[in-house]
């Protein structure tokens, strides 16, 4: 009986000695999120283990400062706030021309609605498997959290967009009350559609009918409940944007007007109007204008006496 006590005991030792060799092979523990410390986060993997990393320095945008997008900012802006408030709501596509304010869109609606409760969990395409890890982990808080993924695209043959679909609306699990998902992308169908599948469509009398091809493609897209589509901007709008950066940076009426010049050739050398572009040349104009020893000459006031200026002409 002692004998088999003992053997026992060895045993025992051996097997605390080989779990303490295996621990540090081991994945460590997944670090609980501090809720608390940002209003935004970003989806991050170490050693094989996914968390949530706070964002700590957020873009100080407003929905006031985007603009000749009015339509596409008044529904999302809708949908957010009925999202916010616990009113049945739609995950968002957000698809069409570069630059044109996509992406900025949310990071303002975060700025708007971050006091309400509104989270913000940025996920990059490829850990997009992970999503329902993700979603197991924020489902049942307080907040209202929005998943976004910026530029979104899959190629040819890529299996990821089937972990989306699924968190989309493809599981027999229901998706949980506080989580959205909003992507932008400048493909509507989110991958690339080719010739040749279209000549699987058939013609069933007055009707045309999707080859699978097609339809599997579009089954992904058609999973969002509400698109928001963006177009290029022309000159004027191109130059409105141009002109409310210019006046934000403290320049004032007169040197914006000066500057249109400048600016639309900004916008040729790089062959877009974008919000991005215009965003760009205000920051290079502004910067070297403010800098400027005649200006400093002509004015006694301080950038943020000019920019009250500015504001008031206008």
């Amino acid at each position: 009986m002692i004998d088999s006590f003992r053997q026992i005991a060895r045993f025992l030792v051996r097997a605390e000695q080989f779990l303490d060799r295996l621990e540090p092979l081991l994945p460590p523990a997944s670090p609980l999120p501090d809720w608390a410390a940002a209003c935004a986060f970003r989806w991050r993997i170490r050693r094989g283990v996914g968390y949530l990393q706070p964002i700590m320095r957020l873009p100080a945008i407003r929905l006031g400062d985007l603009q000749d997008i009015d339509e596409q900012k008044a529904r999302i802006d809708a949908n957010t706030r009925h999202f916010v408030t616990g009113q049945p709501a739609n995950n968002v596509l957000l698809t069409g021309a570069r630059g044109s304010g996509k992406s900025s869109l949310i990071k303002a609606l975060l700025n708007e609605y971050a006091p309400q409760g509104l989270r913000v969990i940025e996920v990059e395409k490829g850990d997009l498997t992970d999503l329902p890890d993700i979603v197991e982990l924020i489902e049942g808080r307080p907040e209202r959290f929005i998943v976004f993924c910026d530029d979104l695209s899959f190629d040819s043959g890529d299996a990821r967009y089937k972990a989306l679909k699924v968190v989309l609306d493809g599981s027999i699990a229901a998706a949980p009350e506080n989580v959205l998902i909003y992507a932008t992308s400048n493909r509507r169908h989110l991958m690339p559609e080719f010739f040749a599948e279209n000549l699987e469509s058939r013609r069933v009398g007055e009707e045309i009918h999707p080859g699978e091809a097609i339809e599997e493609k579009i089954s992904l897209s058609e999973r969002f409940g509400l698109w928001i589509s963006f177009y290029p901007f022309d000159q004027e709008a191109y130059l409105n944007i141009v002109a409310h950066w210019l006046q934000s940076f403290g320049c004032a009426r007169d040197e914006i007007v000066h500057a249109e010049r400048d600016a639309l050739n900004w916008a040729l050398e790089r062959g877009s109007r974008s919000g991005r572009v215009a965003w760009q040349f205000a920051r290079d104009w502004a910067g070297r204008q403010l800098a400027a020893p005649d200006r400093q000459k002509r004015s006694r006031s301080s950038p943020t006496t000019a920019r009250k200026r500015s504001r008031n002409v206008a």
